[in-house]
């Protein structure tokens, strides 16, 4: 694929929020050349001129990407815009998903203010009921407002599967769907090695194949962003990454299969939510939802993650 064809056509991202993600997020793509501008917002003004300072004089080692602090009428011809607030200052996880929630269409109605015809790409938790916020708040059609959803989850699941195989990753297809967080879910049902169901692999290879040990496997994946959270406070650089590879999908069409965060619209008898599931991205945004068949136990599993997120939308918006 002639990259630089598709590049051109975007030429100008904007990142809202410049915290250890946003800049992180920032220094990932300044060192891909796929954009002539980056403008950096914060509400700390200071963070963003700090940060574009110090991007700018990286430079020369890289690319001659313009980076620049900015306000929200910045992103007025941004053909990309990154939201990676910090969000509230609330000490406990579930309090400042409450707060992010209450707040986050006040910030995507700004934005709108200025620009409605760009994707946005949500990376702020709790990013399922976020991604379904800026939708509606800023009247962008479903097909432009992803949300990073279990993207990394699903990296995460591959690797330790393919670890525990033997075997290279990406030759390891499974999904990690639903909400992102403690109710999301792995497809077992699909999971295959280069189109191989996983407990024939496992037979071929003489590796058991134990429920038990996969489903632990999963664990993994769900205490890793806590455990690194405790240690360094963000998992800033496989974020960064997970938002670099849906970039890619985005800038040079690639109609990449992502399990990124959207707006739902009758799939699996859903309506009304916004859920991880793998979708075609390219770049008009989400070109297709795919709703592969599931088993009986996912759908119900995929039905009570929709429903943990509604109910949690419905108490941050109960009057205070």
């Amino acid at each position: 694929m002639e990259q630089g064809n598709f590049a051109r056509t975007f030429q100008k991202c904007g990142i809202v929020g410049c915290g250890a993600v946003g800049s992180t997020v920032a220094y990932t793509l300044v060192q891909t050349n796929w954009f002539s501008e980056l403008v950096l917002i914060d509400e700390e003004g200071r963070r963003a001129e700090g940060n574009a300072a110090d991007l700018t004089y990286g430079l020369p080692f890289h690319s001659p990407t313009d980076v620049f602090p900015g306000e929200f009428y910045d992103l007025a011809d941004c053909d990309l815009i990154i939201l990676a607030t910090n969000g509230s200052k609330f000490q406990t996880k579930h309090a400042r998903h409450l707060e992010n929630i209450r707040t986050f269409p006040d910030l995507a109605e700004k934005i709108a203010r200025y620009n409605d015809h760009a994707i946005l790409l949500i990376v702020t938790n709790p990013v399922e009921i976020l991604t379904l916020s800026a939708k509606e708040s800023a009247f962008f059609p479903a097909s432009r407002v992803l949300g990073l959803g279990t993207v990394l989850d699903t990296a995460r699941l591959q690797r330790l599967v393919g670890r525990y195989l033997g075997v290279d990753s990406s030759f390891v297809h499974s999904f990690v769907v639903g909400e992102q967080g403690a109710n999301e879910l792995p497809l077992w049902s699909f999971a295959n090695v280069s189109g191989i169901p996983l407990s024939d692999f496992c037979e071929a290879c003489k590796r058991g194949f134990e429920p038990s040990l996969f489903e632990s496997l999963f664990r993994q994946v769900q205490d890793s962003t806590p455990e690194i959270a405790q240690s360094k406070g963000s998992a800033a650089f496989a974020v960064a990454e997970s938002v670099k590879k849906i970039v890619s999908a985005i800038v040079f069409d690639e109609n990449a299969i992502l399990t990124i965060s959207t707006c739902l619209e009758g799939h699996y008898d859903l309506n009304g939510v916004s859920l991880s599931l793998p979708c075609v991205i390219g770049k008009s945004g989400v070109k297709q939802v795919l709703e592969i068949p599931l088993s009986h136990e996912e759908e119900a599993r995929l039905h009570a993650s929709a429903d943990y997120l509604k109910k949690m939308r419905a108490e941050a918006l109960l009057p205070r």
